[in-house]
């Protein structure tokens, strides 16, 4: 049998941990709260979380600088939560690494079906179904996406990338030369309704573009006015 999956909250706001606590609990989740950065790190390392929930203003080391130190080591999924609005805190977020930008005030339902949902996806990464390997790995020359094991590897080197950065390359790659909008990757990778902007597909785009750079006989290209595809020649 399965234990419980467990979820740090990290939050400097004790009444909005305790809250997201509760409602976790209720939905069968083992949760512990942290309330600074410094606690979120070690608690990272001895609790061993399946999910982080993480505040970006934080005392001491923000959460902007926790997100960066945890995915420099784990790919453990991270919903950044915080009050700012504006698009550059986000995009920000996202090209640390979090999975996920839930803005306060937020529905608990609505988070607990973020949580879910980022949860579901990386479990998917962590299965290793020899099976139907074949069918979910794209390989071009110099280049494996293997969407089984979630493993990438360019000119013999592997590439980490966390889940969602992975998933977008191979819905590109394994559909060449196709035209993706933005709003369709967005259904595809983040598979629920993402309450944010297309510019989350840009971050990621350009995260991809960072650590897989452009082959002489493929790339990934942007169609401008409409999305991105993988373009062979």
């Amino acid at each position: 049998m399965f234990g419980k999956q467990k979820i740090l909250i990290v939050d400097d706001d004790e009444n909005i941990a305790e809250l997201i606590s509760l409602y976790l609990t209720k939905e069968c989740f083992d949760t512990k709260l942290v309330y600074d950065g410094e606690d979120a790190l070690a608690a990272f390392d001895s609790y061993q979380p399946n999910l982080i929930l993480l505040d970006l203003m934080l005392p001491g080391i923000d959460g902007y600088q926790v997100c960066r130190e945890i995915r420099s080591k784990a790919a453990t999924p991270i919903i950044m939560l915080s009050a700012k609005s504006e698009v550059f805190d986000k995009v920000l977020g996202l090209e640390l690494g979090a999975d996920d930008y839930i803005m306060k005030p937020f529905d608990p339902k609505e988070m607990v079906a973020r949580v879910r949902a980022v949860l579901r996806r990386y479990q998917v990464g962590q299965q290793n179904d020899t099976s139907v390997e074949k069918t979910k790995c794209a390989e071009f020359d110099g280049l494996t996406i293997n969407l089984t094991n979630y493993s990438v590897v360019c000119d013999g080197h592997p590439v980490d990338m966390p889940p969602k950065e992975l998933e977008l390359l191979y819905c590109l790659a394994a559909s060449p030369n196709q035209v993706f909008t933005r709003e369709q990757l967005l259904d595809r990778i983040w598979g629920y309704e993402y309450i944010g902007d297309t510019r989350t597909v840009d971050v990621h785009i350009k995260r991809l573009r960072e650590k897989i750079k452009d082959h002489p006989h493929w790339n990934i290209s942007t169609v401008w006015g409409i999305g991105y595809k993988f373009e062979t020649k």
